[in-house]
């Protein structure tokens, strides 16, 4: 059942406070993908490795016109990527509506093209959909966000089909969790956890 808390021998199935398996490039039949923009990549993780059901994450890009760009060509704003998150889910444990509902929590939908002081179309706020299905819940969701209250300004969250996923380094892997006493782990992905009462 969705919620339920579960630990299985399988490692598509371990508990997500527990350290995320590698993930196999063959996707099993009872799991699904999302691919969401919401700034940098580091943050987005955090949150996402902490909710149950999600049973691996790739940092990447996605949504550019450059293929295999490195990290340093994508931050130079050049390449039309986006950072993102590949999610990979098990949707008895976690709905995909349920993901988008973190995802607007867990950054501003509002600013174009930046996040905090991260500036440029690399931190854009994007859902890329892989089905019809997740077009229109991410659609549908959105109206929900927009009408919520939560929000002062307009949602500018670009969905759009997802395109090639080209994903970064093994440095970029589990970020915060090697990287906690780093300045930007600090003093960015450490308060929006806090205020999203996750795991620090």
């Amino acid at each position: 059942m969705r919620g339920e808390y579960r630990v299985q021998v399988n490692p598509w199935k371990a508990f997500c406070t527990l350290p995320l398996p590698p993930m196999p490039d063959k996707i099993p039949p009872d799991v699904q993908v999302a691919t969401l923009a919401a700034g940098c990549f580091w943050c987005v993780e955090a949150v996402f490795q902490q909710l149950e059901g999600v049973l691996g994450l790739r940092p990447g890009f996605m949504g550019g016109e450059a293929e295999n760009p490195t990290y340093r060509e994508v931050c130079t704003g050049n390449t039309g990527h986006a950072e993102v998150i590949e999610v990979r889910f098990d949707p008895d444990l976690i709905a995909y509506e349920d993901l988008l509902n973190w995802f607007w929590k867990l950054h501003d939908p509002t600013t174009l093209n930046r996040q905090g002081n991260d500036v440029g179309t690399q931190y854009r706020s994007a859902i890329f959909y892989h089905s019809e299905e997740q077009r229109q819940a991410a659609e549908d969701s959105k109206a929900a966000a927009g009408a919520s209250g939560l929000f002062s300004d307009p949602i500018v969250t670009e969905i759009t089909t997802a395109e090639t996923f080209y994903e970064a380094g093994d440095d970029h892997h589990d970020y915060y969790r090697q990287n906690r006493e780093q300045s930007y782990c600090r003093m960015v992905v450490l308060p929006k956890l806090v205020k999203l009462g996750l795991e620090t």
